[in-house]
């Protein structure tokens, strides 16, 4: 047979017979013994052996950073789920109906340190409906709560809701989230819209997760559909 008309041997062939042929370096043990390795820590030359360990050690490190990760998470986690479950309870004994949407919008505040936060209603019974939180809201602000089916997170670009705030100009970033009977995202229109705002343009970015926020929309939802008509 020509030898040219043979396909050549690959580094894919080899590497295929080593990993199909372990027994190949028990009869071979020398080889093992005699592969030289540049280590990525410096231009010295290591053996297989030492430069799998270091392989090892640097994906136990890595591991490590990842496990890191997930308790500083879970521990900031709790952390938000703690001030969640303490605002949750203020709302409860809160008596007066009429006193919920300022309780909302101060343990907001106090629970989750938010510099500013602030509240609309609309629908509301007579009996609340010249509150000062039930008033000065435009048709085009009550067509975008109801637009939106998921906090709005980001750089404050004018927002009608943003003047609802005690101090409008030091609102660099700010969470917009709609108030519903049912779950956010319900197609169903809003009854009102909470705003949330802080001079840090990065606090509120509109990359940042949304659960928490969904469910303080959801819960203040819930709590001030006793207001409505």
């Amino acid at each position: 047979m020509n030898m040219n008309t043979q396909n050549p041997i690959t580094e894919d062939d080899i590497a295929n017979f080593l990993s199909n042929t372990p027994e190949f370096f028990e009869r071979h043990s020398q080889v093992l013994a005699s592969v030289q390795l540049t280590s990525p820590h410096g231009n010295r030359a290591v053996s297989l052996q030492e430069r799998q360990a270091e392989m090892l050690r640097e994906k136990i490190k890595g591991l490590e950073h990842r496990i890191m990760d997930m308790v500083r998470n879970g521990n900031e986690n709790m952390i938000i789920a703690d001030k969640l479950q303490r605002w949750a309870r203020s709302l409860l004994l809160t008596r007066s109906p009429g006193d919920l949407p300022e309780r909302i919008a101060r343990e907001i505040e106090t629970q989750f340190s938010v510099p500013q936060a602030a509240i609309k209603v609309w629908g509301v019974t007579e009996e609340f409906a010249y509150s000062h939180w039930a008033q000065n809201v435009s048709d085009d602000a009550k067509i975008f709560a109801s637009s939106l089916t998921a906090p709005f997170c980001g750089v404050n670009s004018g927002f009608e809701a943003v003047s609802w705030l005690a101090q409008p100009g030091a609102a660099m970033s700010v969470a917009l989230m709609p108030l519903r009977t049912g779950v956010l995202n319900s197609p169903s229109p809003a009854f009102g819209m909470l705003v949330l705002a802080s001079p840090d343009p990065q606090r509120f970015e509109s990359a940042m997760g949304t659960d928490f926020l969904e469910r303080i929309a959801e819960l203040a939802g819930a709590a001030l559909s006793r207001l409505r008509a």
